[in-house]
């Protein structure tokens, strides 16, 4: 089992404290591991198994649990009144009306209630507006770089990357040694996600149609796309759809967390763009997998696993634009910014010059960094920090 301290630790720090830990992910990133290792943590400082309550409801046993009242009482019946009761609820979506027992048991006085979703519907709606402010979400992605080397400590950093992004992050991918496996399984957990988190969740009539604008996305990672060039394009090549449609379906594959949306910053202006976003996948895995195990723009998937691991390290992250030039990533926190620009390689003086180029131009005294796939030693160009990306993936 692979240690996943960076979620571990939160599941900690929030341990009795009245707040709902809603632990949310594209599926099968390791949510209910996760839980093992805190349950394991748990019994281990003092909490006894007769306090902890543990329900999976994708398993067959929990399939009479089919709306709010009948969780409720179930759980409730396994309480004991005198001590604290851990309850862990896996894929809590699946029940109707599920955030009324939800909020039945927050509001008991000796239970400490942790739930998983792989829809951010979980957190939308009358959820939201039930449980405001009673609730911290934790959001939980694929295998980290770092996590996936302690896996395979032992495995040259170069073929490690490489099998990293093409057989992607997902922790039970390291348990498979052939590449057709590998397939099979992400197969398995794609079916999953259109099936139950897009399809059957809204409802959409043209699997098709769907199909289409994953491809499309996928073979667009990283590049700057509005939703009207997006139903321009499709349409131009024999897809007519309409900019609503696709907008819709770019809203359920965000809300399933197989994308992420980054929109654009104007870091002279100060202020978020409306237009211009980026998409990039959960797992390159996946990418490989629905697009062929070829080699692909590799700019843009190295783009895509930084951004991935910004997201790890707690940033909002943005496509920055100064002027008229693009800075790769503006990640923002509660310290302050941090600007990244991200490029395969800097070896040439003319690609070094336009990669600095816009880091240059700002004048505020935030951190700046190149990262490259360039084995070369740290350096620095007028506070602009030049690093070999892998060794900054494993540096926290």
């Amino acid at each position: 089992m692979i240690n996943r301290d960076e979620y571990l630790n939160k599941l900690i720090k929030f341990k009795d404290k009245e707040l709902i830990k809603v632990v949310t992910g594209i599926r099968r990133c390791g949510k209910s591991t996760l839980f093992d290792l805190y349950i394991n943590y748990l019994l281990k400082n003092g909490v006894t198994q007769d306090q902890i309550i543990r329900l999976n409801l994708e398993d067959p046993v929990y399939f009479e649990l089919d709306n709010y009242l009948k969780l409720y009482n179930y759980i409730k019946d396994k309480m004991s009144q005198n001590k604290m009761n851990y309850i862990f609820i896996d894929e809590v979506q699946n029940v109707l009306e599920f955030q009324k027992a939800v909020d039945g048991l927050y509001i008991q006085k000796n239970v400490d209630i942790y739930i998983t979703g792989s829809n951010a519907y979980l957190l939308s709606g009358e959820l939201a507006t039930l449980l405001s402010g009673r609730y911290v979400e934790i959001k939980m992605l694929p295998l980290s770089f770092k996590e996936y080397k302690s896996a395979l400590p032992n495995e040259n950093i170069d073929r490690l990357y490489s099998k990293y992004i093409s057989t992607g992050s997902f922790p039970y991918t390291l348990k498979l040694d052939d590449i057709d496996d590998v397939d099979l399984y992400i197969k398995g957990i794609y079916d999953s996600i259109i099936l139950k988190d897009v399809m059957a969740r809204r409802n959409f009539p043209d699997m098709q149609m769907l199909q289409s604008i994953i491809k499309f996305m996928l073979d667009n990672i990283g590049n700057i796309y509005s939703t009207n060039k997006i139903a321009d394009t499709m349409t131009s090549n024999g897809r007519k759809i309409s900019v609503h449609t696709v907008e819709n379906y770019l809203t359920a594959l965000t809300e399933s967390f197989i994308l992420y949306k980054a929109t654009r910053y104007d870091i002279k202006g100060k202020q978020y763009l409306k237009t211009g976003n980026k998409y990039y996948i959960a797992d390159l895995g996946l990418r490989y997998f629905l697009s062929g195990r070829k080699e692909q723009g590799s700019g843009h998937i190295l783009e895509n696993v930084v951004y991935l691991e910004l997201l790890r390290r707690g940033y909002d992250v943005y496509i920055g634009k100064v002027d008229e030039y693009e800075i790769s990533f503006v990640a923002i926190n509660s310290k302050g910014i941090e600007y990244y620009q991200v490029s395969e390689t800097v070896r040439d003086k003319n690609t070094l010059e336009r990669e600095l180029r816009p880091l240059d131009i700002i004048r505020d005294h935030y951190p700046k960094y190149l990262l490259t796939m360039d084995l070369d030693a740290e350096t620095s160009y007028n506070g602009i920090r030049k690093i070999n990306v892998l060794d900054w993936l494993l540096e926290k």
